[in-house]
């Protein structure tokens, strides 16, 4: 157990962290483009954060938060998601007093869900995602469906269908519920025991149960958007606008309620056909009261959360291979103490320079420095001996076609620099 990672973590090895950090950095670069500031927040929070925040009715908090008392006998829980603590964050630091709109977001942001881990979803995983706050038009709703669609297309993801829906407000959310009620009390004693616990306190959530036995009932059920007041109509109405002006194609698609319990009007989700059925790579929507129900000041919210797992699968099965960046551009192989401490020096102001450089630090022959040059692909290779030393040069050799020349060692590394810059 002691050299085994605990049940539904993944660690991300070297080899593979070059993933990781460009998918990243397209993240990053699209936000800058939209004006999004990155913040970050702690791992845990107080666990009535996520009772009041994320609902006690979802099956995040029924089922699978990490709860547990500190030293304190402080009620702590790991972050499930990432937005009730960007909240906190921007209430408890008074951004509402900055000019509107807020945007956030946040990235590489470890949550934790104790749930069965499967493809794309472990009990610890990694979410990116956008806050915005201070805007209650639906074109900031679009704008942000633009920007997750856009980093999605921008790695190279084909086969994608935005899903949106609108679940209302405290206005007609009341009258759906009613017909939710109304609808699944002949069915009601069917239901799971979960189901069954929602039903007189939120029967919303039964849309979003993913048992079998349950599924059959929620097919029929009554659809919100028949029931929606007239602002959360027009609101619907100027989000779908926004996205033909956007030339985004999507599908009204009145299912998708999200599995939280702060979501107002806008949701939507973007699937992806190249997981099958966990083809959802990007969920979020519109969170009117949250602000005020975690006692700051009523400001409308929107944003959207992405799994990092689920998209790097996503893009293995669509066949997108991220290039993988060279370890070094230089490798220096030294024989003899003297020549060692030589190139030593060279190394690190090649590296002061901005040269990824290396060099043997393990006391291999030349023959084997040699060889593990070109084991890591180190497109030069710099040789500094007893011979090279007296004669005041050193050896380079471009590992791509054979050649080799002597250079004095006061010029090597000049040459080098000019060298690596013409091939970039």
């Amino acid at each position: 157990m002691l050299t085994k990672a605990p049940k539904g973590t993944k660690d991300v090895l070297p080899g593979d962290s070059y993933k990781w950090q460009y998918v990243e950095r397209v993240m990053r670069e699209h936000c800058a483009d939209f004006g999004y500031r990155e913040m970050r927040t702690p791992v845990f929070e107080h666990t009535e954060l996520f009772l009041r925040g994320v609902g006690d009715t979802t099956d995040i908090v029924q089922k699978e938060m990490y709860t547990f008392n500190d030293k304190g006998n402080r009620s702590i829980t790991l972050k499930p998601e990432g937005t009730a603590g960007v909240v906190r964050a921007f209430i408890e630091a008074g951004l509402q007093n900055e000019v509107q709109p807020t945007k956030i977001y946040y990235l590489n942001n470890p949550v934790f869900r104790y749930e069965n881990p499967q493809s794309g979803r472990l009990r610890e995983h990694h979410q990116f995602g956008v806050e915005a706050f201070g805007g209650k038009n639906a074109s900031l709703d679009a704008e942000v469906i633009g920007l997750a669609l856009g980093i999605i297309k921008d790695l190279g993801i084909t086969g994608l269908s935005v899903n949106i829906n609108s679940i209302g407000c405290k206005e007609c959310r009341p009258k759906y519920n009613a017909a939710l009620k109304e609808y699944f009390r002949a069915n009601l004693d069917n239901l799971c025991e979960t189901c069954q616990s929602r039903f007189e306190k939120n029967p919303l959530r039964i849309l979003d149960c993913k048992e079998e036995g349950c599924k059959k009932y929620i097919e029929n059920a009554p659809i919100i958007i028949d029931y929606l007041c007239d602002d959360c109509k027009a609101h619907f109405e100027s989000l779908k606008k926004h996205l033909n002006a956007l030339n985004i194609e999507y599908k009204i698609n009145p299912k998708i309620v999200r599995g939280l319990d702060y979501y107002t009007k806008t949701v939507f989700e973007i699937i992806s056909s190249s997981i099958g059925a966990q083809g959802t790579v990007c969920g979020g929507g519109r969170y009117d009261n949250l602000m005020e129900e975690l006692g700051g000041p009523q400001m409308p919210g929107v944003g959207f959360g992405l799994g990092l797992e689920r998209l790097l699968l996503t893009l293995e099965a669509s066949g997108i291979e991220i290039k993988k960046p060279s370890l070094f551009d230089v490798y220096i192989c030294t024989m003899g103490d003297q020549a060692e401490i030589e190139g030593f020096k060279l190394g690190m102001a090649l590296r002061e320079a901005g040269v990824k450089t290396e060099m043997d630090h393990t006391g291999r022959s030349m023959k084997a420095q040699l060889k593990y040059a070109d084991k890591v692909d180190a497109p030069y290779v710099v040789i500094i001996g007893e011979d090279e030393l007296k004669n005041n040069i050193a050896v380079l050799r471009d590992m791509k076609n054979g050649l080799q020349q002597e250079i004095s060692l006061d010029k090597i590394k000049d040459q080098l620099i000019a060298a690596i810059k013409n091939e970039v």
